[in-house]
């Protein structure tokens, strides 16, 4: 058994250092509730309204100063936790990326994949693989950001490359209320996986963010749930090994499910084709609305 965290906070816009400071602070009130892993907000160290040019100027280098100084908070506790943050490569490229940290440093990196047209991620270069999940002492844990969650896919390829779990940061805005409603249960019983999604609460620049971090267990069920509005840390002490069972027998012999060996991938084929092709055959970019400007 393992107790995790979803750390729902506010974030002060384009103040890494004073964000960071408060990702400290909420880590070490998680240790004291017992997490031995915590997961906090999308692009909670720098915010997530930005502009182009202040998302550049604000981006870091991984490795860099704010992991070397989550790294020695996380040795202190003995504890994981993935965080948000606005990353430069060495291209000059900018990515919504979450960063897994243990007490030794870096154990993954996942840059967002699918970029809604909205805040920050209008302007930022998209991630290009699905990679995961990262084995650690605790489980085997997969990281995806917000918006991936409305896509089954990446769940579902996480699943089947062993994860147990899935962690989410997320900006969801007070519209959005079915991700935490529908989306995380369906994600979790789909695949029958642990999932820990911890959002944003508060203000940012007139975007009002819905709060509901929520865990969600294996058959869907709600593990735990936060309110709309405050900083919150919710915990649920679970059991990791339940995502190995993907099978269901509620009668035996009558009534049983095996939610991955009753797949039929050779009917799947249209999951990856390109929708957009027809679109490029004719000159027009496949998504006219999101530029790319990084």
């Amino acid at each position: 058994m393992v107790q995790i965290a979803a750390v729902q906070m506010q974030t002060e816009l384009l103040d890494p250092e004073a964000n960071l400071a408060s990702v400290v602070k909420r880590l070490d009130e998680a240790a004291r509730l017992g997490a031995k892993i915590a997961v906090f907000p999308e692009c909670v160290l720098t915010g997530y309204s930005l502009t182009a040019e202040e998302a550049r100027e604000i981006a870091e280098r991984i490795p860099g100063p704010r992991l070397t100084r989550l790294t020695a908070e996380c040795r202190e506790r003995d504890m994981l936790a993935v965080v948000g943050t606005l990353e430069l490569d060495e291209a000059g490229r900018v990515f919504n990326t979450a960063m897994l940290i243990g007490p030794d440093g870096l154990l993954g990196r996942y840059r967002k994949t699918h970029l809604p047209f909205l805040g920050v991620d209008r302007f930022l270069a998209a991630g290009g693989s699905i990679n995961g999940p990262f084995p650690t002492r605790l489980g085997k844990l997969g990281m995806l950001i917000c918006y991936d969650l409305r896509f089954p896919e990446p769940t579902r390829a996480l699943a089947l490359s062993g994860a147990q779990a899935i962690l989410l940061p997320t900006a969801w805005p007070s519209s959005a209320t079915l991700y935490p409603e529908f989306m995380a249960q369906s994600r979790s019983a789909e695949n029958s996986l642990f999932l820990i999604a911890a959002n944003r609460c508060g203000e940012e620049r007139g975007t009002r963010y819905l709060g509901r971090s929520i865990i969600t267990g294996p058959n869907g069920e709600i593990l735990a749930e936060a309110g709309p509005s405050d900083d919150q840390i919710i915990c649920a002490e679970i059991d990791l090994s339940r995502s190995e069972a993907k099978r269901r027998v509620f009668i035996p012999g009558e009534y049983e499910l095996d939610l991955f060996g009753d797949r039929r991938p050779d009917l799947y084929g249209a999951l990856v084709a390109d929708a957009n092709a027809d679109s490029r055959d004719n000159g027009s970019p496949p998504n006219p609305t999101q530029p790319a400007m990084f």
